[in-house]
């Protein structure tokens, strides 16, 4: 993949079974602060983390803390398509929220990606 074709990492979201520990340690180790904001589909802890990216916080069950990275595609259906046809799960087809859409897939080797089309 030449350099020009890199898609860019926009967003880190934490999974978690435990959001008030994970808001305190992002908040007391990294400086992040926390920021309770409503969406048209409930509550979401978003996370100042740096130029350029944001992150957030979500309460689900898991068995384990997971960091799921966001990645910024042009067309979100051919990349959901690209990444099955080199062998991936598709956890989340493709969904419209209210700033774009997203899905997200999964390998033995890669983990967890999640892919993000903003609403132009």
């Amino acid at each position: 993949m030449k350099p020009a074709d890199a898609r860019p990492l926009v967003h880190l979201e934490l999974h978690t079974g435990d959001l008030p520990g994970a808001r305190s340690f992002c908040e007391q180790l990294c400086g992040w602060r926390p920021e309770r904001i409503q969406t048209p589909f409930g509550s979401y802890l978003a996370l100042g983390i740096g130029d350029g990216i944001t992150g957030g916080i979500v309460q689900c069950p898991t068995r384990r803390s997971v960091w799921l990275p966001y990645i910024e595609v042009p067309e979100i259906g051919a990349a959901t398509d690209a990444a099955r046809g080199l062998g991936a799960r598709v956890l989340l087809e493709e969904r419209e929220g209210p700033a774009g859409w997203r899905s997200v897939v999964a390998t033995q080797a890669a983990g967890e990606i999640a892919f993000w089309q903003r609403k132009r």
